[in-house]
C-alpha cells in the first residue's frame, strides 16, 4: 500500500485500487479551503497514476460529510465578492475534476451526506450507501443556493425533483435517494457492496471505461442531430482500431482473457 500524507484527507493505492478517505471525523467530515485543496490534488494525481484503475471516495467516522465547514463559512460571510468568487471557483473545480476523473468512481457513504457532500457523491459513476445514510440540500435555510454543486445534481435527480429538495431544504433517507437515483444501492457492509464493482471494473478495459464516460458527459444535453451521429460513429471506428480494442477483439476470438484483466479482488483490499 502506498499512502500520501495530507492534513485532512486519508490517500492510498493498492492493487489498482485508490482510495480517498475523509478523514475529520471530529467534525463530521466537513469541507473547508484545505480539504477541497487537498482532494483536488489526490484526484489529479491519481487521474494520471498509470497505476490507479479506480477510485473509491469514503469518509471515516460516524457520517460521510456535514458539508462545508462552520469556520470555513465565516471565512466566507467576511469576504467580499472577488474572494467569494475565488473561493467558489475551488469547490467547483473540485467538483469538475472528480466528475471528469477518466477511470471509474465510487462513493461509499455513511450517515448524513449534506450540502456540498451530496455534489461529490452526485459525481461519482456509482454511489453505495448504508440504511442510517441521509441527505439534504440545505442552503436556502441559510439564505444560500447549491449553486457549484446544481448541475451534478440536477443531472442525477431530474429537474423535477431538485425543485422540491433545493427548495424545502428537507432531510431525505436513503430510500428516497435510490429512488431519485442519488445513490445506486443501499447496503449496510459498504466494504462486500465495493467488490463485485471493483471486480468488473478490473475485467474491462481501461480505454474503453475511459472512453464510455467521455461518451456519457458528450450525450447529457439529450440532443440527437447529424453530429451525434458523426460523434458516435467515429468514437466506435475509432476505438476498433486502436491497441485495446484490437486486444479485446482478439482475445474475444481467440477465447482468453485480455491483456489487461486482473484477478478478482480480495474483499480486505477494498477496506
Amino acid at each position: 500500500m502506498t499512502s500520501t500524507p495530507y492534513k485532512h484527507i486519508v490517500c492510498s493505492l493498492e492493487q489498482g485500487v485508490a482510495q480517498l478517505v475523509l478523514n475529520r471525523a471530529e467534525v463530521h467530515n466537513a469541507f473547508d479551503e484545505v480539504m477541497i485543496s487537498e482532494m483536488i490534488q489526490a484526484i489529479e494525481h491519481f487521474a494520471k497514476d498509470s497505476q490507479c484503475n479506480m477510485l473509491i471516495l469514503r469518509a471515516n467516522g460516524k457520517n460521510f460529510s456535514a458539508g462545508a465547514d462552520l469556520n470555513w463559512m465565516r471565512k466566507q460571510a467576511q469576504m467580499d465578492f472577488e474572494q467569494n468568487l475565488t473561493d467558489a471557483h475551488q469547490l467547483a473545480k473540485l467538483m469538475h475534476v472528480l466528475d471528469k476523473f477518466p477511470k471509474p468512481t465510487i462513493a461509499l457513504v455513511q450517515g448524513a451526506a449534506f450540502g456540498g457532500a451530496l455534489g461529490l457523491i452526485c459525481c461519482c459513476d456509482i454511489a453505495i450507501a448504508n440504511t442510517r445514510a441521509s441527505f439534504c440540500l440545505s442552503e436556502v435555510k441559510l439564505g444560500l443556493i447549491p449553486a457549484v454543486i446544481s448541475p451534478y445534481v440536477v443531472r442525477a435527480m431530474g429537474n423535477r425533483q431538485s425543485r422540491r429538495f433545493m427548495l424545502t431544504a428537507e432531510r431525505f433517507s436513503a430510500d428516497i435517494a435510490l429512488t431519485h437515483q442519488v445513490i445506486h444501492d443501499i447496503n449496510d457492509d459498504l466494504d462486500a457492496a465495493v467488490v463485485p464493482f471493483i471486480d468488473a471494473f478490473n475485467a474491462n478495459s481501461p480505454q474503453g471505461m475511459a472512453w464510455a464516460k467521455t461518451l456519457i458527459s458528450h450525450l447529457e444535453d439529450g440532443v440527437i442531430n447529424d453530429a451525434t451521429l458523426d460523434f458516435t460513429s467515429e468514437k466506435i471506428a475509432r476505438i476498433r482500431v486502436s491497441d485495446e480494442g484490437q486486444e479485446g477483439l482478439n482475445a474475444f476470438f481467440d477465447k482468453r482473457p485480455p491483456a489487461w484483466q486482473h484477478l478478482e479482488s480480495d474483499p480486505q483490499g477494498a477496506q
